[in-house]
């Protein structure tokens, strides 16, 4: 009788263990770092237009975390960002977003910056608990712009006229060039827009709003030098991005999911491609026919 008693305590032990070991390998298996990328141009949906396939949106991003959020198994949330930056609201409100999921939620948040993540691109990091850049990353640019395409002389030639009928003194501002009280208008805006990026960066980043002013010059800045300045807190790919999120979110083993985007309608016209579409137009040439699709005077990020 003992042995046989032996034998079955025995067996309850393994049977014991063997269940805490498949627990524990379930446990580790849902414990997830999730991955999202964000590539592009910052702004609304609607102004992205048809220049632009895929882009960074405020809508785009909501839903990204929204799933993080719900997902049980996400422990930490990585922004792989690859932007040269955009607007400006939109970029304040995506980097809200952010600060508003860690909050929600208690799970950190990292950025791993790719090629560029510059204005409006870092804009949208600031409030992450890690910023990660590869060394020759392009960051900073901590300014603001606007740009305004005068096409007077354009329509001269073409031998149109443009005719403007208008309620308020200043509501066709930036149609003919600006007059100097309008400049100042612009410029009054431009200050406010440049005060409000610098307090964001020295709240997210914990940095004396001074110290970042002096940064904020609209200069770019390799990931090197970033890490020098206070700017970003690693140097490394997307890998050493997952390690600091598995490790703030004390994971040991952790799971990488990828969150993608559906491919738009026009990627999906011309054979669901999955990097931007390439144009055979200039930067410049860009920037004129976005002006043209309503652009134009936005200031940018």
């Amino acid at each position: 009788m003992m042995k046989t008693r032996k034998w079955k305590v025995l067996f309850v032990t393994i049977a014991v263990f063997m269940l805490v070991f498949t627990l524990s390998s379930c446990m580790i298996g849902k414990e997830k770092v999730a991955v999202i990328r964000l590539n592009g141009v910052i702004a609304e949906s609607g102004q992205q237009g048809l220049l632009v396939t895929g882009g960074i949106s405020p809508r785009l991003v909501g839903e990204y975390l929204k799933m993080a959020e719900r997902d049980s198994g996400v422990k930490a949330v990585v922004l792989r960002i690859n932007s040269p930056g955009g607007s400006a609201a939109a970029s304040q409100e995506i980097a809200s977003l952010i600060r508003r999921f860690k909050e929600d939620t208690g799970k950190p948040v990292v950025v791993s910056m790719g090629d560029i993540a510059a204005s409006g691109g870092y804009y949208i990091s600031a409030y992450a608990d890690s910023i990660v850049a590869n060394p020759s990353t392009l960051t900073g640019s901590i300014g603001v712009i606007s740009q305004f395409i005068y096409i007077e002389g354009l329509l001269d030639k073409l031998g149109l006229e443009l005719e403007t009928i208008k309620s308020g003194e200043h509501k066709d501002m930036g149609i003919w060039p600006l007059t100097q009280e309008q400049r100042q208008i612009m410029q009054d805006i431009s200050d406010d827009l440049y005060r409000q990026f610098v307090n964001t960066v020295a709240e997210g980043r914990d940095l004396p709003v001074e110290r970042v002013t002096e940064l904020a010059t609209g200069q770019l800045y390799t990931g090197t030098q970033a890490l020098a300045l206070g700017l970003v807190d690693d140097l490394g790919g997307l890998d050493t991005a997952v390690n600091i999120a598995a490790s703030l979110a004390g994971i040991t083993l952790p799971q990488v999911e990828e969150y993608s985007a559906q491919a738009s309608f026009l990627e999906k016209l011309l054979g669901g491609l999955s990097a931007p579409l390439e144009l055979p137009f200039s930067g410049d040439e860009l920037l004129f026919l976005r002006i043209l699709e309503g652009w134009y005077g936005m200031p940018r990020y």
